[in-house]
């Protein structure tokens, strides 16, 4: 059974339609749900249509790569924690890359004379889909903790960009004028190992602090991979679906670098016009070491039963400890007595875009009160009490004070704004960005030092009493 051109047609129309209500869906917490259902019925029927195809075969094989990829998927989606979810994710972007290369070189293999354009073609799918391989992997491995945060800064780096990008331009003459598929495989062989190297360098530069935005650029790769390799196949879904991830991609890592004050041509080009930053000169008078003012559990419960509006920041802390669960008791908890409780979410809080917004919907903290970093900052100068949980750099007062600092720039949350600012975190630790936060020292700050869950059942179990008695 196979279906006519036309229907084909009409099949990918349909799944293109279905892939774009998708990301659609996708854009609002309360649709993201339907939005997934939708994203994949239009893959389900995009593989269908594509395995009626009249002109394909080997159907066996195929459908067993399905059966085992969809189980080894189904495995790691069910085992997966939501700490480790920003490294899957930049895995799965090189498991594209990886395709991309080898769908390349099995083209060129059966390649008989196409003409420049496929050789263009086949030449842009394996470099696009070599560059997001390797950085996939050393994002993965970064984000993981297996490698350092800080940028690795050669000497000259981006000399050797330019000059692997420089090379591989030139492989790409030398493999359009190939006389010989092996001659050509030679080149292209050659070609991938240059811009291996390119995208593991281009990654390395980046910081931990731009991470997030990479995890977003890595996938808008992945997109492009994909679109250059439906050129290859001559597949119009696989060049349309391509073109939505790789877009919408590009568009949220603009939209980060702009919450983070970076510009998108220096994280694309592994840190281009980066410079270490400048050691700040202590001011005279000022005391090296700075005191912290700690907050007991019966503090923070006392503080926040006095409080009427109450701002919960969350951060990393909080999906390591996957505290989520017992801050939605809280908040039931603060509610029912009168308080007024709000979540501040900064566009690249956690590892991953909408990493906590995706935490405290599972815990199904209602939507209404989960509110973007410039719907509430107007706000923290009114707040009672601000409680951030195991978040660092995007409270950072750093950003707005020391234009030595690598985050100066950045919009922040203007936490230290508010009456009292409980900080839980395990220790006095730097954040992802590696860099001191004078948050912690700030006039109307108090640590609460501990596990976040440790910390968080034991502010429940306390609300808890205090309900009853006053009941």
């Amino acid at each position: 059974m196979y279906l006519e051109p036309s229907l084909l047609t009409i099949a990918y129309l349909v799944a293109a339609v279905l892939f774009i209500m998708s990301l659609r869906g996708l854009s609002n917490q309360e649709t993201a749900g339907k939005g997934n259902v939708l994203g994949m019925i239009g893959m389900f029927i995009a593989v269908g249509a594509t395995l009626s195809n009249s002109g394909l075969s080997g159907y066996g094989l195929t459908l067993g790569a399905v059966v085992v990829g969809g189980a080894i998927g189904l495995f790691m989606a069910a085992r997966v924690a939501m700490t480790a979810m920003p490294e899957l994710v930049a895995l799965l972007h090189s498991f594209v890359g990886l395709a991309a290369v080898l769908v390349g070189i099995a083209a060129h293999l059966n390649h008989h004379g196409g003409g420049a354009v496929e050789s263009v073609e086949i030449f842009v799918a394996v470099a696009i889909g070599s560059i997001t391989l390797t950085g996939s992997i050393i994002a993965f491995f970064k984000l993981k903790g297996s490698l350092g945060g800080n940028p690795m800064l050669l000497p000259g780096r981006h000399l050797l960009n330019l000059a692997l990008l420089g090379a591989t331009i030139a492989l790409a003459v030398f493999f359009a004028k190939a006389d010989t598929t092996a001659e050509g495989t030679t080149y292209l062989l050659i070609m991938f190992g240059v811009t291996g190297i390119l995208g593991m360098h281009l990654v390395l530069a980046i910081g931990g602090a731009d991470m997030p935005v990479v995890v977003s650029m890595l996938n808008s790769y992945s997109g492009w991979t994909a679109s250059a390799a439906g050129f290859m196949l001559g597949n119009d879904l696989l060049i349309v679906t391509g073109a939505l991830v790789g877009s919408s991609g590009a568009i949220l890592s603009y939209i980060m670098c702009k919450a983070m004050n970076r510009s998108i041509v220096s994280v694309i080009f592994g840190g281009f016009g980066a410079a270490p930053p400048k050691k700040k000169k202590a001011q005279e008078g000022e005391e090296e070491e700075r005191e912290v003012v700690e907050i007991d559990i019966e503090g923070t419960v006392e503080a926040l039963m006095a409080a009427k509006n109450v701002v919960v920041v969350p951060g990393y802390g909080m999906a390591v400890a996957r505290a989520q669960h017992a801050v939605r008791e809280m908040t039931e908890l603060i509610e029912k007595r009168g308080g007024r409780v709000r979540f501040a979410i900064h566009p690249v809080a956690g590892r991953l875009p909408g990493h906590m917004n995706v935490l405290l919907a599972e815990a199904k903290v209602p939507y209404p009160i989960v509110l973007e970093m410039d719907e509430i900052n107007d706000d923290l100068p009114a707040t009672d009490v601000v409680l951030v949980i195991g978040a660092n750099d995007i409270v950072n007062p750093s950003a707005q004070t020391d234009e030595t600092s690598p985050i100066w720039g950045m919009p922040v949350l203007e936490v230290w704004k508010s009456s009292l600012v409980v900080v839980m975190k395990r220790g006095r630790a730097v954040g992802y960005a590696g860099i001191d936060n004078p948050l912690f020292y700030h006039d109307a700050t108090k640590m609460l030092f501990g596990d976040a869950l440790a910390s968080m059942t034991d502010i429940v179990s306390e609300l808890r009493s205090e309900a009853k008695a006053a009941a």
